[in-house]
């Protein structure tokens, strides 16, 4: 046992983020990709069934809990900040290296958490750390991006603590497994993290918020919110079938809005809603080969996603620009950018010899297997359709269209290494997936564990990729025409939010602000005024009426008795009354309750 055998990774980069708020930004900087490199070794050093546990308000918070499966995702976190701190060299500001390993750190305590408290705590704080990653870029969108960006994350923060407390109340247990399909708290649960994973019709924000971060912070967020979001659909809801669908959807809706998008930043946030939808799909299935390729296909695609990012931001940072229709014959000045950018367009399109390969065999595999035939064809189609918008559109608008004039520096070198350290992982894993297989979960389900049993035993399958990708690539070429872009934007289901926004508000204002003024009319200035003056006139009245028998007996003249009536409303609205008025009272009034209650007895 070592020193980090029982400690927290997420922990380690929570700390050392406050820690190196004192430092200058050289050593601030240095330190950051210490923590990452530090972190991925405090990962390596778990052992399965580590726990970690404290007591709090009668429960036992499990702060680490570890399996192949978070040992897996804790891997691939670390390393990816690793290369994202690298890339991100040239950042000096305080906040965002802050943001950012805050925001890795509370994932990783995610990944490592044994219960649903611990969860929720890591999956707040995520959410509020990485909304200082879209604030730094200090522009009036990325300001109403993040405001957006927080509220959908609050909102589904609260249906998922809803369906927390309702699990916790009926189970009476904060273990965080595999949840029953027929309770309320389960479903809320459910739409909590969906709305996280960016899930139709909840996908708006992502297109919305990352493009708008920085150029460090679209690196660290396309890595860490969705996959948490696919580890705890790992953790609580394998095989639930309805995931099936909602997978398929987002694999077909991403694709859609990736190749009518203009914006290069927006086209691989959509991408990241079809790649999620892959994942998606293979919880989904549930089976043992399915859960094994959902993580290896999360650990593949944080590498190849981040780095089409950086490659997208090493560009933005060269060029301050972002549109396609702004954007083209970079690669004369860009050329390492463009060779490094386009190796992770083929990696996330599947193509053979990367890593996208290997891991999104596996989803599609499980699909057939359990005839699935629906979504496998729908998988098949989506695959054919990432090497459209991802393997193709990126590179092409971007490095290769017509020649804007551009001659940009090419990237710096700190960009050029995080680059290609996640270009070296996209190449080794295609050509030699059996280390990554290693620390799957349900590893002996998968036959293919050799570069020789994918590559010739299966010779046919890359082969029939390699007619897929062509065919795309045809079709694109073909089509081009049409799928030249023109300086416009996308609108998706962020429209009914928008139009539905203002609907919902004049709908409050006529009906809760009107009903605010009736109140104010009939019961505040109406109403009340008279209830107060019944409260003042009513006890006088009566104590009147039960006297005039008396009064009229004493003296019979009406003149006098009305007078003595007015003198004694007079006494009671000034609080000057004789104490025998209130003697009378309060014998008439218990009179009546006794004739009362002989009456009910």
């Amino acid at each position: 046992m070592t020193l980090l055998s029982n400690i927290p990774p997420g922990l380690i980069l929570i700390l050392g983020a406050i820690v190196l708020l004192l430092l200058p930004a050289t050593a601030r900087k240095a330190g950051a990709i210490g923590l990452a490199a530090l972190g991925f070794f405090a990962t390596s050093q778990l052992d399965a069934d580590e726990q970690l546990s404290i007591s709090f308000l009668g429960y036992d918070l499990m702060l680490l809990w570890v399996d192949s499966t978070s040992k897996a995702f804790g891997y691939i976190f670390t390393l990816c900040a690793v290369a994202a701190f690298i890339f991100s060299w040239h950042e000096k500001r305080r906040a965002e290296n802050t943001a950012a390993l805050v925001y890795i750190g509370s994932a990783l305590g995610v990944v490592f958490a044994g219960d649903m408290i611990t969860w929720y705590v890591c999956w707040e704080l995520m959410a509020i750390a990485s909304t200082f990653l879209i604030l730094a870029r200090k522009t009036d969108k990325s300001l109403k991006a993040a405001q957006r960006y927080i509220l959908v994350h609050l909102a589904g923060g609260l249906i998922l603590l809803s369906g927390i407390l309702l699990h916790i109340h009926f189970t009476d247990s904060i273990e965080f497994n595999a949840l029953p399909k027929g309770e309320i708290g389960s479903w809320l649960i459910l739409i909590g993290i969906l709305i996280n994973a960016a899930a139709v019709p909840f996908s708006s924000w992502l297109p919305d918020a990352y493009p708008e971060s920085t150029v460090m912070g679209g690196v660290i967020l396309s890595a860490y919110t969705t996959k948490t979001a696919v580890y705890t659909l790992i953790r609580g809801f394998p095989g639930w079938e309805i995931l099936v669908a909602v997978g398929c959807v987002m694999a077909i809706y991403g694709i859609v809005y990736a190749l009518l998008e203009n914006d290069m930043r927006r086209i691989l946030a959509y991408s990241i809603i079809n790649q999620v939808g892959f994942m998606v799909c293979g919880v989904g299935i549930g089976t043992e080969l399915a859960i094994a390729g959902v993580v290896a296909h999360a650990f593949c695609h944080i590498i190849y996603k981040a780095l089409l990012w950086m490659s997208a931001g090493a560009v933005l940072f060269r060029t301050g620009k972002s549109k396609c229709t702004e954007l083209g014959g970079l690669y004369k000045t860009m050329p390492l950018t463009m060779l490094l950018g386009t190796i992770g367009a083929l990696a996330i399109s599947g193509v053979p010899l990367t890593s996208g390969f290997v891991s999104k065999t596996l989803i599609v595999a499980a699909a057939e297997h359990q005839n699935y035939i629906w979504a496998w064809l729908v998988l098949e189609i989506a695959s054919a359709g990432v090497f459209l918008h991802a393997g193709i559109k990126f590179p092409y608008f971007v490095f290769f269209n017509v020649d804007r004039g551009l001659r940009p520096k090419e990237a710096p070198k700190p960009m050029l290494i995080g680059m290609g350290l996640l270009v070296f992982l996209c190449i080794f894993l295609g050509c030699r997936p059996a280390p990554l297989y290693d620390i799957l979960p349900f590893k002996d389900a998968i036959e293919s564990t050799t570069f020789s049993a994918i590559y010739v035993d299966h010779f046919a399958h890359v082969v029939t990729m390699f007619q897929m990708l062509a065919f795309s690539a045809l079709a694109f070429f073909v089509f081009l025409p049409w799928l030249k872009r023109t300086p416009t934007i996308s609108i998706d289901f962020d429209w009914f939010y928008r139009k539905g926004a203002k609907l919902f508000y004049m709908a409050m204002d006529r009906s809760l602000n009107g009903l605010n003024r009736a109140a104010d009319k009939y019961v505040i200035k109406t109403f009340l005024p008279a209830l107060a003056r019944f409260a003042l006139q009513a006890p006088a009245a009566l104590t009147a009426m039960a006297l005039k028998p008396v009064w009229r007996a004493i003296d019979p003249d009406e003149t006098r008795l009305a007078k003595r009536r007015d003198e004694l409303l007079a006494q009671f609205t000034t609080g000057t009354f004789p104490i025998a008025y209130s003697a009378a009272c309060i014998l008439i009034l218990l009179t009546l309750l006794i004739l009362i209650g002989r009456a009910t007895a």
